[in-house]
């Protein structure tokens, strides 16, 4: 089969280790593609054969070597209609799309369209994707906040002040 993976939404720690893993595990029966730039890099045909070789030296380090986007293909229906035409002239049997809710609301839609075969795995570091416990990038985002609070705590009791301490997520 040929299988592209792409990541979508903001980048994560994770996210190469991933992409790295699924072609290491796909590329002995598969053709295993990188879809660069997310959606985006469908909808420009943007894409290349990989082999876990290629990815191994980016495989531990964070952001995402096949890089991102947040192209919905399914914004409007002229966007719809030629990333149509692209899915079709690319012929992949599935794409393998990391991301969080828009890139799996759109690997949902194509699949729904009979586009392509589509497998999501979440990621996001809010952790709020229906039907998992952890979401690739939650658990960096959680140990990363405890870290930044606990030494700004040190600096708040040296000065004997109060501070507040805002992260993302919901």
């Amino acid at each position: 089969m040929k299988i592209g993976i792409l990541t979508g939404g903001g980048d994560a720690p994770g996210l190469n280790i991933a992409v790295y893993t699924l072609t290491k595990l796909l590329e002995g029966k598969h053709e295993v593609y990188a879809i660069m730039h997310g959606w985006k890099g469908v909808l420009d045909k943007e894409v290349k054969r990989v082999t876990s070789k290629d990815l191994l030296d980016f495989a531990f380090t964070g952001g995402t070597y096949i890089r991102t986007s947040r192209t919905n293909p399914f914004k409007d229906e002229a966007r719809a209609e030629q990333f149509a035409n692209s899915i079709k002239e690319l012929n992949f049997d599935v794409i393998v799309a990391i991301g969080g809710d828009d890139t799996l609301s759109a690997a949902a839609e194509a699949q729904a369209r009979g586009l392509v075969n589509a497998v999501g795995v979440p990621k996001t570091i809010d952790n709020d994707v229906w039907g998992t416990d952890y979401t690739i990038g939650f658990d960096t985002a959680v140990n990363e906040a405890v870290r930044v609070t606990e030494s700004f705590k040190t600096t708040l009791i040296s000065h004997e002040r109060i501070g507040v301490v805002e992260v993302m997520g919901r």
